[in-house]
């Protein structure tokens, strides 16, 4: 849990809270240390919580279980935390990889929780990313480490979690790939960000994860105030660099500066309130 040094039991207003699902394969300690000084800076929460899956810990890949408990977060801070007040009508989710895709199962499932969702270099399709895992580059440290190829092992941990592969499993995959609630992300009505980078080797080919997600959406629904930014940075390398420009763009930093969109193409949705008169 991030606060600003400023928030004491003496001083407790109702602030904005973020929800921060963290990446595969590291903790939410790790997740948290992305955030350096942005809550007071912003003067907002974070909560980065240790997620599990159905049978991993840090493999979680928007277990249903994971993604109710990410939904219980401002419940589990009142709880844990009683003189902490958030301000219900600003909590957010933002999260990079596997946090990125768990951030927009969070927003298919409870939607009437969020007032925004930033996702960084999600999976969308899991399925295709389970195929795709052998791809993904491995040096000799990397096989060294992973006894081998990381992607086969990638694979074996998410049979694991799943129970089996998309051929045996393909509903288990299909209910943890964002891209299957497509239409009800759009008809949400809640700003989005999807931020991807098409030098991506980690989640390769976006073209058909995060930029398929946001055609679709865009198809669906030609007010949905989904906004995309795209670049060609590493993968994850932007939840530490760009996180400003999102945090600014949902009025949680006090003003954007133009450097944070630098050399990213950048693609503007329509407003929140437009879309929710037009449903």
């Amino acid at each position: 849990m991030l606060l600003p040094a400023s928030y004491t039991r003496a001083h407790d207003p109702a602030i904005p809270l973020v929800i921060s699902p963290h990446g595969r394969g590291v903790s939410g300690r790790a997740n948290a240390r992305l955030w350096g000084t942005l809550p007071a800076r912003g003067d907002f929460a974070v909560i980065s919580p240790a997620g599990e899956g159905r049978k991993l810990s840090r493999y979680s890949w928007g277990s249903a279980g994971q993604i109710d408990d990410l939904a219980r977060m401002p419940v589990i801070l009142h709880l844990a935390l009683p003189w902490v007040h958030v301000d219900r009508s600003r909590i957010f989710a933002i999260g990079g990889s596997m946090g990125g895709q768990e951030t927009l199962l969070l927003l298919a499932r409870h939607p009437r929780l969020l007032a925004g969702a930033a996702a960084f270099d999600a999976v969308t399709r899991f399925a295709l990313q389970y195929r795709r895992f052998p791809r993904m580059p491995c040096d000799r440290g990397c096989r060294k480490t992973w006894h081998g190829s990381i992607g086969v092992a990638l694979q074996s941990l998410a049979r694991q979690e799943i129970g089996g592969s998309p051929k045996t499993r393909p509903l288990a995959y299909l209910e943890r790939s964002p891209f299957t609630y497509a239409r009800t992300i759009a008809a949400s009505c809640v700003p989005l960000q999807l931020w991807w980078s098409t030098k991506d080797r980690i989640v390769a080919d976006q073209r058909q994860q995060s930029d398929a997600l946001y055609r679709r959406l865009r198809k669906l629904n030609a007010r949905a105030p989904v906004s995309a930014f795209v670049g060609t940075w590493r993968h994850s390398a932007e939840m530490r660099d760009r996180l400003p420009a999102a945090l600014a763009s949902f009025g949680l930093l006090p003003e954007l500066n133009p450097l944070w969109l630098r050399q990213l193409h950048t693609f503007t949705g329509p407003d929140a309130a437009d879309c929710r008169a037009g449903t």
